[in-house]
């Protein structure tokens, strides 16, 4: 198949989008063409896509990339087999061009890969005005029900059913499970891996690694929000945690066997009710104790695995007393480590969904194809 990837948002070298989703189609053979904001990100594309900078969607104005968007898929659009959108925002640019694909008597599958709870996460934009977000809100939902109607849709959790009116494919965001067996928890240095924000408790994080200092370093590799960076930017300057910024996910993974524990200090947001924090799921594959505020899908990996300890939100205090339980008490830590990862490798690996991801595409692309044949046989012949 050809196959179009899009997003505006999200980073080149996002782990979902590139590192399983694009892996997953190369290595069944399909050409992909990769739209992301390469430039943006001092981001090189793969040798394996063809690869299309965009311009990077960021705070209030988006128009300029969602312009983009919509000359890339007049442009491009038609040639393909699937279009696959990672980007909420970016169905405002597909009336006119599912109208246009239409008019020219083929256009390719367009799939929506719905990532989070889109509704909920406009309340933790900092850069939306408090007055728009409720009926943003009510805009949100029903651009939904209008994509359910003209557009495939893959979700990311099953609790995401419920926004919609009929049943949808779900690709859970599961990670590659490491076959080598990662290094035994140590006794000094915990880890956290992702984007840094308010919500995310990149604030917390700070205190927490005050707290433990100066008996375990705290590591924390991710972006972050620009309401956060001066907090950890002095924090790293005075030697309080260690901020490694953005990663490539080879590298930022690689730190993460061997710690003493992964933190996961995410506050109670609606649009974390629904979701599994990936970076449980890398400290778990990667043989490393979780410490985590109660998110429920997060605090259900923990509890019914065994595999970490579950804090209060908002409570350094209690993040920094979990982590010294875990370095004073070996076979705590490393029980929790072994359980992990065996829970990881028997339900959480992206290598029994790889398959399954790409089996959709295929499925969709042959529908198309083969309702346009019925559609064919059906057009009468027109005698002159």
């Amino acid at each position: 198949m050809r196959i179009l990837v899009v997003t505006v948002v999200h980073h080149p070298e996002d782990a979902r989008i590139l590192h399983r989703q694009i892996a997953a189609l190369t290595g069944r053979g399909h050409r992909v063409v990769y739209a992301a904001p390469f430039a943006d990100r001092g981001v090189t594309p793969r040798s394996d896509v063809e690869g299309v900078d965009l311009p990077r969607a960021v705070g209030r104005d988006r128009r300029t990339a969602l312009r983009a968007v919509r000359t890339l898929l007049a442009e491009r659009g038609p040639e393909m087999d699937v279009v696959l959108l990672h980007d909420p925002e970016l169905l405002l640019a597909l009336p006119g061009t599912l109208r246009g694909w239409r008019r020219g008597g083929r256009g390719p599958v367009t799939v929506w890969d719905v990532h989070e709870d889109t509704a909920a996460a406009l309340v933790m934009k900092p850069w939306l005005p408090q007055m728009l977000r409720p009926p943003l809100r009510l805009a949100v939902r029903a651009a939904e029900h209008l994509a359910e109607r003209h557009l495939r849709l893959l979700l990311a959790e099953d609790a995401y059913q419920a926004r919609f009116r009929r049943p949808h494919p779900v690709v859970p965001n599961l990670v590659y499970v490491p076959v080598e067996q990662p290094r035994p928890p140590g006794p000094d240095e915990v880890v956290y891996l992702g984007h840094l924000s308010r919500a995310r408790g990149a604030l917390d994080l700070v205190e927490t690694a005050r707290l433990l200092r100066p008996d375990i370093r705290v590591v924390a590799i991710g972006a972050a929000d620009p309401d956060v960076r001066d907090a950890l930017t002095e924090a790293d300057r005075r030697g309080v945690l260690r901020w490694y910024g953005y990663l490539p996910n080879d590298l930022a993974l690689a730190r993460l066997s061997g710690a003493l524990a992964g933190l996961s200090l995410l506050h109670d947001q609606p649009n974390y009710r629904h979701s599994r924090p990936t970076k449980v799921v890398e400290y778990m594959a990667h043989g490393v104790p979780v410490v985590t505020t109660p998110t429920p899908l997060a605090a259900d990996l923990v509890r019914r695995h065994g595999c970490g300890l579950v804090v209060p939100y908002g409570d350094p205090a209690a993040a920094a007393e979990a982590v010294r339980r875990l370095r004073a008490d070996r076979e705590l830590r490393r029980g929790a480590a072994r359980r992990g990862r065996t829970a990881a490798l028997a339900e959480l690996d992206w290598s029994d969904k790889a398959g399954e991801f790409a089996a959709w595409l295929e499925i969709w692309t042959k529908e198309a194809a083969d309702a346009r044949a019925e559609r064919g046989l059906r057009t009468p012949l027109r005698t002159h």
